[in-house]
């Protein structure tokens, strides 16, 4: 059995951008764009009322999911990201931003909708066990918890997609709602018994 891989901390995060200000092209991809409407797409609720996005990064999906969302905090762990996160929904009253690590500190909600997009593979098998147990205690019964995970191997990451989706599959609590595979992403939807 191989050792656990560490989880990839804020440092990571920070040389990234310091490099480029928009490290994955989420203001420009249409791939980025297109899995962003796919992400969207699958809420089966209009609106939620306390939304939880980890990881929001610069802001792009944040500033498209708070139009369904009465709250909606969103955090990261990079400071430069979250600047430009909060410039780009400045003008958003419903969405607030902390400097977060999950599953180090948890907010305490609880909310009724979880956002887990493209942030799974960064942590280890133990903090992805922490951050199951800290997401289902603070969903509320019938909330919403949304997976979106890039899929292929990348050579950083303590985990793949497919096993960060694959962990929730069989965590009791949850109902799957529903399942989508891409060429590059899966997106699974559960909901809290």
């Amino acid at each position: 059995m191989q050792p656990e891989r560490p989880s990839l901390m804020p440092e990571y995060f920070e040389a990234l951008y310091c490099e480029n200000a928009d490290p994955w092209d989420f203001e420009t991809s249409p791939y980025e764009d297109a899995k962003y409407t796919a992400t969207l797409d699958a809420l089966s609720k209009p609106r939620y009322r306390s939304a939880f996005e980890i990881g929001c990064s610069i802001g792009v999906l944040t500033a498209r999911l708070a139009e369904r969302c009465e709250a909606l905090l969103a955090v990261d762990v990079c400071d430069k990201a979250l600047t430009r996160a909060r410039a780009r929904c400045r003008t958003l009253a419903q969405v607030s931003f902390e400097r977060l690590r999950v599953p180090e500190c948890y907010p305490s909600g609880p909310f009724d909708l979880t956002l887990v997009s493209e942030v799974g593979y960064y942590w280890s098998w133990s903090e992805l066990r922490r951050a199951q147990r800290l997401l289902l205690e603070h969903l509320e019964p019938g909330g919403q918890l949304l997976l979106v995970h890039w899929t292929p191997f990348a050579r950083d990451y303590p985990l793949r997609g497919d096993e960060v989706h694959d962990a929730f599959d069989s965590l009791a609590g949850l109902s799957h709602r529903l399942g989508r595979r891409e060429e590059q992403y899966r997106l699974d939807l559960y909901e809290r018994i």
